[in-house]
């Protein structure tokens, strides 16, 4: 007799069920598309049918203010108070004999803002989509008229600002969100033919590319490379074909590079971005303060009015390298609090976008949200020597008037796109004859009621 010998069988791969419901992503463009009504219904993949009927949303219903991006904002203002007063006491008292000059200001310019983000959280968002033509027109002239002899004044070998009674009025701060504004209303518009090259994307493009140039000529690259990102952005949430954005991205190139290099002292400061040490005493001066700043700061920092780098070491250590001085004075531990209250801003305010009542609505948080997170992004690198050295301020703490009130009614605007979020209706239910005493059917109806609620919150 043979015997056989058993042979093991193949054990069955046990293969995980397909994820129910779209993507992180894809529940983001079907939000931009307008496929999804609410956020409900896009971070829940699993719907009944009765649940799917409870998000009709009911346009401008209140929804209430997003206390986290309120608390975020009012974090920032008042930690940068207590930073620019302590970062520019002696440099005051050096240049104006009054160590209270910046702080004064300063108050002055946190008041109005604040001012500025009431009136922005009240405002309907409505107005801006009527008037988004009219005020991209009037952001144009404004910087048309920087170069007018006699109307805009030099500061550093730079056209930037007007200086009306005392008053400097920098145009190019408000501009960001008038394109962002312009932006979010033509694509709004054109929301069926966004992926087509000559109707949906060469118009915004040109449109901010002229924009941009007006800025980049004052001389402000910063400020031109802030825009041209937030309008790629908006473009990519609208649906924009991503081979469009890549070829606009290398047709840029040449024009970041020619900007660069064919400025000399851009380029100083390229050379001193890749040797900080060797040019410690000249280009890299800024970055090298900057590192000692960071360094000598250690997990707790020095404490508050401690520090040594303000003691006209560092300059514009209340403006543009205003991280640094919190690096110094509050420590490893400081510098994290400030990346964290911006993450809870940049992520309330995608919370905001996906919630909003209408495509322009959703377009414009999008565009708020970009602004503030790329600017203090690159802030943030700039200090880190992450990137060359370049003049741009960190959003509601450096010190500045048109950039601090700028962004708080930036900040307002977002509140309000969040308080006008859609609140899910309750489905109406058709009872049938002789079924008014059912009681499993009742218990239905309080549950989608009850999904309702946690939604709308």
């Amino acid at each position: 007799m043979f015997r056989l010998k058993k042979t093991k069988r193949n054990k069955r791969v046990k293969k995980r069920p397909p994820r129910e419901g779209p993507g992180l992503w894809g529940r983001i463009s079907a939000r931009v598309r307008g496929e999804a009504p609410s956020v409900v219904a896009q971070l829940t993949g699993k719907r009944s049918t009765a649940a799917a009927a409870a998000t009709a949303p009911a346009p401008g219903a209140p929804r209430g203010v997003d206390l986290f991006l309120l608390g975020g904002a009012l974090s920032l203002l008042g930690l940068g108070l207590v930073m620019v007063y302590s970062s520019s006491a002696v440099f005051a008292a050096t240049r104006y004999n009054d160590q209270l000059f910046f702080i004064k200001r300063d108050l002055v310019y946190v008041s109005a803002g604040l001012i500025a983000l009431y009136v922005g959280w009240r405002l309907d968002v409505v107005y801006y989509k009527r008037y988004a033509i009219p005020l991209l027109l009037g952001t144009l002239l404004a910087l048309a008229m920087l170069h007018v002899p006699g109307l805009g004044t030099r500061v550093d070998g730079a056209v930037r600002w007007f200086r009306i009674a005392g008053v400097s009025i920098q145009p190019s701060e408000p501009a960001k969100l008038t394109l962002i504004i312009f932006l979010a209303a033509i694509l709004a518009r054109k929301r069926e033919t966004v992926r087509l090259f000559s109707v949906g994307f060469l118009p915004p493009l040109l449109i901010a590319g002229f924009l941009s140039g007006l800025v980049l000529i004052q001389p402000d690259l910063g400020t031109a490379a802030v825009l041209g990102g937030v309008t790629l952005v908006m473009l990519f949430v609208a649906g924009t074909k991503l081979s469009y954005l890549l070829i606009t991205t290398l047709a840029c190139a040449p024009i970041a590079y020619n900007a660069i290099v064919g400025t000399p002292w851009r380029l100083r400061r390229l050379l001193a971005f890749l040797d900080p040490i060797g040019h410690r005493h000249d280009a890299g001066y800024q970055i090298y303060e900057s590192f000692l700043s960071l360094g000598s700061g250690g997990l707790m920092g020095q404490g508050l009015g401690a520090g040594k780098q303000k003691l006209l070491y560092l300059p514009a250590a209340h403006t543009d390298f205003i991280l640094a001085q919190v690096g110094e004075e509050l420590g490893f531990i400081g510098l994290i609090a400030v990346v964290l209250i911006y993450g809870l801003i940049m992520v309330r305010g995608i919370r905001a976008a996906l919630g909003a009542r209408d495509l322009f609505s959703t377009y414009l948080a999008f565009g708020i949200t970009t602004v503030v997170t790329l600017q203090a992004l690159l802030h943030m690198c700039v200090v880190l020597g992450l990137v060359p050295t370049k003049g741009i301020t960190l959003p509601l703490m450096s010190f500045g008037g048109s950039a601090l009130i700028s962004t708080c009614f930036c900040m307002g605007v977002m509140l309000n796109v969040s308080a006008r979020n859609p609140v899910p209706v309750p489905p109406k239910l058709k009872q049938k004859t002789g079924q008014s005493s059912n009681r499993k059917a009742r218990e239905r109806v309080v549950v989608v009621q009850r999904s309702t609620n946690a939604g709308a919150g």
